[in-house]
């Protein structure tokens, strides 16, 4: 079998992942993929052959046939495991009833994972933190860096001298396919909305961590010339790019935009969230003001959208003494994201009892959000009198 999974990254570096055309969901169905995915994985063909991360569980087999085909399998000195989550690691207990015994190199926490979901097998754990090296011939050397909490407790970077290639895991990368794998060669307005889509929905609760791990790596004064992580492109053109983009993405970002965010049963709060909208570009022209409804939008693409905003609006009717159910689900998402330095506003329909708006309010103060004392509590339809209550909400947001 001839195999075309081979990719060459530079040097002796080539990537021999999987690339994930049709998935549609990713971390059970918490993350929406609309354009691809891919598990990357990497063979440094140096003195010794070194794998760098395997795929998912499902591809193993195509994985580990591809390896044999590529005549490399039984090579293989020695596995980084930079993570231990089930898209990196899943193809390890195959992996390693075909070359058993062979060195795996991560952090102490990445054991603790591995054997959490893998049960303790007897594999060979060689445990390395920040600083710790690798010796693979021809001068060069593999650096490991530890990212706890980039995503996991587990994850690490490791640091290839000689070619510099950081190879960041989870750090840098997108859910996005690009069978022509580098940045420059890549749809760069898709590549740069997946890149953000990624940071807003699982790295941005970790931007305390993001921040310190950064000053880190730039401490340690290693030249970059390409970052390759476990998803997406790998950054050859121009890589500082990326980190650039962590760094102000990290630090409390946001655009100047407003986003509107609600569901509705019998269309009144729909007519308020137009009605905000609305005065939100009479109030501010310059002001991009994005609009939509919960429960019909896709969640993550919301929430790329909320990372963006400096305010956020959001309505819900009451629903037998709380919101809808849409809502409630929203915004426990929204508070795992912990947004920092926004403003929000709370609105709602209601026929008798209307504890949706209070509830809204007091929600999003929990999610870290600043709430202005502004609010429309309309009973059954809007009419004039809830309308006239918009203009001073909005000015507090918009000020």
């Amino acid at each position: 079998k001839e195999s075309t999974m081979r990719k060459l990254v530079k040097g002796n570096v080539s990537w021999v992942g999987y690339m994930h055309w049709e998935l549609e969901m990713f971390h059970g169905d918490e993350y929406s993929i609309l354009n691809g995915s891919s598990q990357n994985a990497f063979l440094i063909e140096e003195e010794k052959t070194i794998l760098v991360d395997t795929v998912w569980l499902p591809h193993r087999d195509e994985f580990i046939e591809n390896l044999k085909a590529e005549g490399v399998l039984d090579k293989i000195d020695a596995i980084i495991v930079n993570h231990g989550e089930q898209d990196h690691s899943g193809s390890l207990p195959a992996l390693l009833k075909e070359i058993p015994d062979t060195p795996l190199y991560c952090t102490a926490a990445c054991v603790k994972s591995l054997e959490g979901q893998c049960g303790q097998q007897g594999w060979n754990f060689n445990v390395v933190k920040t600083g710790d090296s690798l010796d693979i011939g021809n001068g060069k050397q593999l650096i490991f860096v530890e990212m706890k909490m980039l995503h996991w407790p587990d994850s690490m970077a490791t640091y290839m001298t000689g070619d510099n290639i950081l190879f960041s895991m989870d750090a840098f990368g997108q859910h996005f396919a690009v069978e022509e794998m580098f940045n420059d060669l890549a749809d760069q307005a898709l590549l740069d909305k997946e890149a953000m889509k990624y940071f807003a929905n699982i790295l941005n609760p970790f931007a305390p961590f993001v921040t310190k791990k950064l000053e880190e790596i730039a401490k340690l004064n290693l030249p970059i010339d390409i970052i390759a992580p476990s998803h997406g492109v790998v950054w050859r053109d121009n890589p500082g790019q990326i980190v650039e983009k962590y760094a102000v993405w990290a630090d409390a970002y946001q655009e100047n935009q407003i986003t509107v965010a609600y569901d509705t049963m019998w269309e009144g709060t729909t007519k308020l969230a137009h009605a905000i909208a609305d005065e939100i570009h009479k109030q501010a022209p310059d002001t991009v003001v994005k609009v939509y409804n919960i429960a019909k939008s896709d969640k993550n693409e919301i929430m790329t959208e909320v990372f963006k905003s400096k305010a956020i609006v959001v309505g819900s009717p009451t629903c037998v003494n709380d919101v809808l159910t849409s809502v409630a689900g929203w915004l426990s998402f929204l508070k795992t994201l912990k947004f920092k330095n926004k403003k929000a506003a709370a609105f709602g329909c209601y026929g008798w009892s209307g504890e949706s708006v209070k509830i809204l309010q007091t929600k999003l103060a929990e999610a870290g959000f600043e709430v202005v004392e502004g609010n429309v509590r309309s009973c059954w339809n809007p009419d004039e009198e809830d309308f006239a209550k918009i203009p001073d909400m909005v000015a507090e947001l918009v000020k």
